[in-house]
Order: structure tokens, then sequence, then C-alpha cells
């Protein structure tokens, strides 16, 4: 006979077996969801940069020293990134008014539309997916996610 008490460890480990599948389901369409955006910008663009365009649009500016720490990427990943944004008309660069040593990164203002475009896309995405959900499931789901952003 099991007891509740010696039953609970195996149904959360059942539960968190559960969590862990979708998770990676979740990471999987994301890493698609990225490649299919970035292509939506433009055909040549890389998950990379795409990643890169859209911290740079949301912050307003970023220097490269401040992507490489931010993404844990070498400074030779970024630089190439960065040169390729530029190429491709996405992003501009200027001297730093505080230090001329360094480079502020800002999008353009078609990055920023074409950005503003894909969020609308996936706002609505999201919107239809969790229409079925109450706040407090969507708050509760919310809750989730911040804390395994925190581990």
């Amino acid at each position: 006979m099991v007891t509740s008490e010696a039953a609970a460890p195996a149904d959360v480990d059942t539960a968190l077996g559960d969590l862990q599948t979708h998770l990676n389901l979740i990471f999987a369409r994301t890493r698609t969801l990225w490649r299919e955006s970035a292509a939506r910008i433009d055909p040549e663009l890389q998950v990379g940069g795409y990643k890169l365009l859209t911290f740079i649009d949301r912050a307003g500016s970023a220097s490269a020293h401040e992507l490489a720490e931010r993404f844990e990427m070498d400074k030779s990943v970024i630089s190439r990134q960065v040169r390729m944004l530029e190429e491709l008309g996405l992003i501009e660069s200027r001297p730093d008014e505080r230090d001329g040593r360094l480079r502020v990164l800002t999008a353009t203002p078609s990055a920023c539309s074409a950005l503003t475009g894909l969020r609308s896309d996936h706002a609505s995405r999201l919107r239809t997916v969790v229409a079925e959900l109450t706040q407090d499931e969507i708050r509760a789901a919310s809750k989730v996610f911040r804390l395994l952003s925190e581990v």
C-alpha cells in the first residue's frame, strides 16, 4: 500500500518531468521563431544578429562591450555580427559622447519598424494561445517563468 506521503515525491517527479519536456518543446519552438523572425527582417540575417538587434532596439542603444557581456559571447563574434547588422542597414554606429573609444549602436528606423511589426505578430499569437486561460493562470505561468529565469 502506498501512502499519500510516499506517492507525493513520485507525483512531483512526474510533474517535473512533464515540465522539462514542455520547456524543451518551448525552447525548440523559440529557436524556430528566432530563425523565422530573422528571415522576415532580412533573409541574410543570422539568429545571433537578430538577438543582438532586438536587444539594441529594446535598450535604445548598446555598445559592443555591453552586448558581449549580456550574451556571454566572444568580442570577435559580436564584432562580426555588428558588422553584418551595419552592412544590412539594420544598425548605426556612432562614437560614444563620454568615451570616444567606444561605439554606440542603435537600430535604424527601418529595423525598428520591422521589429515593431514582428512583436505585434508575436503578441497576437501569444494572445491566441492563452485566450482560454484566466488572468490568475497567466499570472501563475508568468511567476513560474520568472522563477525559472532566476535559476
